[in-house]
């Protein structure tokens, strides 16, 4: 049996707000804006080329605004990603990557990981209520191997 994660609420305190941010300023598309009744309102956006959405709205959650904290996306490339959302007037903290992987205890130093090392490049993101987002580098295309139409010649 597969368990897909198919959406993650979000606390926020003004929907209007939170749509801007996540649509104009991290790119997120708004997939639905319902307001059946004028004490329920819920928003679906999806972020670009990801397969779970976001909702936030009014009488979804009684989760307090800004408590959803530590929420993770990955990117190929961080710092195009932190150059990107930066142009958008996302605001997004420093470029870090984790010093020492093999035994890391949560710090990080200044800039991109050099080898592009899998999950070791980040940078955080913070919406307008407080709820964080950790933008993570997996799959940066420098690591990425290649191979000719040779190597998928099976020689007998």
């Amino acid at each position: 049996m597969d368990y897909r994660l198919e959406v993650l609420t979000l606390p926020v305190k003004d929907v209007e707000t939170a749509i801007t941010f996540y649509r104009d300023q991290l790119g997120f598309h708004l997939d639905v804006d319902w307001a059946p009744t004028s004490t329920f309102r819920v928003a679906q956006l999806t972020p670009p080329g990801s397969a779970t959405s976001v909702q936030l709205g009014t009488g979804i959650t009684d989760a307090s605004p800004g408590s959803a904290t530590e929420n993770y996306l990955v990117v190929t490339d961080a710092q195009a990603a932190h150059r990107e959302l930066t142009e958008r007037g996302a605001a997004p903290g420093p470029l870090v990557h984790k010093t020492d992987r093999q035994h890391w205890t949560g710090r990080y130093a200044s800039g991109p990981d050099p080898d592009h090392t899998d999950y070791s490049s980040s940078f955080v993101v913070t919406d307008p209520d407080g709820n964080t987002w950790r933008i993570q580098e997996r799959g940066h295309p420098s690591q990425q191997t290649t191979t000719s139409a040779d190597d998928d010649v099976l020689e007998h």
